[in-house]
């Protein structure tokens, strides 16, 4: 049985998860204003696995028998100084997402409750993904800057990402 000191955590893990599905969506908005389409895409793609990763936890909680509680999402940035900036606020974010599932487990494994702990053992490892990936796509528009060929092949790079269904 999930405490309420865990389930009130785990509620707040769906509203992280939606705010950050909030983000992509405008970094995706962003993108599509600057004509970088397959950036956009990616983003948009981010966005949908986001609004998965709540659904997922939503699910859980639910077979749980545990209420859940949506909570208020604020209005994400949508000014970025540019391309670069806008995946250094998508790894920040990838980031807290992860500092934040670490806290959720350690609350978990704490509490003694290792179902929990072994349903969140999929998110961790997915963090460690998301994060990786993050740094990969930076460090490639590091070696070619804002403008030029290299900021296409980018952009077309990323628009092949294809769309995931509910991952389990």
């Amino acid at each position: 049985m999930i405490s309420d000191k865990l389930a009130t955590a785990l509620n707040q893990q769906i509203n992280s998860e939606l705010q950050a599905a909030y983000l992509y969506l405008a970094m995706s908005a962003y993108f599509n204003s600057r004509s970088l389409n397959g950036m956009a895409h990616w983003m948009l793609m981010q966005s949908q696995e986001e609004l998965q990763h709540a659904m997922r936890i939503y699910k859980y909680l639910s077979d749980q028998g545990v209420k859940t509680e949506l909570l208020e999402l604020a209005k994400p940035t949508n000014t970025f100084s540019g391309v670069q900036d806008v995946f250094e606020h998508a790894l920040a974010n990838e980031k807290l997402l992860a500092e934040k599932l670490n806290s959720l487990a350690g609350m978990a494994l704490n509490e003694k409750d290792n179902t929990t702990y072994s349903f969140l053992e999929w998110f961790l490892t997915e963090q460690v993904e998301e994060i990786a990936t993050c740094n990969t796509i930076l460090d490639k528009l590091k070696l070619i800057g804002e403008s030029g060929h290299g900021l296409l092949l980018i952009n077309n790079e990323l628009g092949e990402r294809q769309s995931v269904g509910m991952q389990e």
